[in-house]
């Protein structure tokens, strides 16, 4: 568990990533990406936003990504269409980049583009939302994105601007969280402002498996996000010790 590692278990916690690792597969495969269809059909505009400018970015990432799964043995390619492991075909659309990445895997995407001395989000795909809202998000710099977290001081600012700057193309990074939540349902968008629930109880324990990724041409710098939910009885005890000591 991330929270038991020294490294992992302070901010940023960031280590290197092999490349063939940036996209997981794991057993919720099937039933999360049932759930992201759903989504994406129903609810396009809270799960999607694009500006112009990252256009070719995004279409930049679908290449990339169906590169990465050519190679992974589970999926079918055709012409003009991949079936995922769960035997769904999905038509590739690159007039829609990031709808057909939302649909191919289980990551969601956020794509940052470097604007002044900052990195700024400009797109994104985003079904597995954790308590915030990407229409709020979009178009920030890291500094606006992160504004309502305590953690993130200035200090912490600097730190992770410097690390946007620096990711190199073919060295991915990553790290990992883990927040306690009353209820497993994966989508729990949350607006800035809005008072987060006190439940007497929280006994699912919700990881993300966070990564950063640099697009080679247009420079663009990929935050991509695996979610993951178990209730705590799943947890081994002594994770749940280690992880229960960092958040009272």
């Amino acid at each position: 568990m991330p929270w038991m590692d020294p490294v992992s278990a302070k901010l940023p916690g960031i280590r290197p990533l092999a490349p063939e690792d940036w996209i997981f597969q794991d057993e919720a495969f099937a039933g999360q990406m049932r759930l992201r269809d759903g989504l994406i059909e129903r609810q396009r505009s809270t799960v999607h936003a694009l500006l112009p400018e990252a256009f070719d970015a995004t279409q930049e990432l679908l290449s990339e990504t169906l590169s990465l799964l050519m190679k992974n043995g589970s999926y079918l390619f055709e012409k003009d269409a991949v079936t995922r492991p769960d035997n769904c075909r999905i038509p590739i659309k690159f007039d829609e980049p990031l709808i057909t990445l939302g649909r191919l895997v289980q990551e969601d995407f956020v794509i940052h583009l470097p604007e002044g001395r900052e990195h700024v989000m400009k797109a994104a795909i985003l079904c597995f939302p954790a308590s915030w809202t990407l229409s709020e998000k979009i178009g920030r710099p890291l500094s606006g994105i992160h504004r309502p977290v305590p953690e993130y001081d200035e200090n912490l600012a600097a730190r992770v601007q410097r690390l946007f700057d620096a990711i190199r193309p073919g060295q991915p990074l990553w790290r990992s969280n883990a927040l306690l939540y009353e209820g497993p349902a994966l989508f729990q968008p949350r607006r800035e402002g809005e008072m987060r629930p006190k439940p007497a109880s929280r006994p699912y324990l919700r990881s993300e498996r966070q990564a950063l990724l640099r697009l080679p041409k247009s420079r663009a710098v990929v935050f991509s996000i695996h979610t993951t939910v178990v209730h705590v009885d799943q947890v081994a005890p002594e994770a749940l010790k280690a992880f229960r000591a960092l958040h009272p």
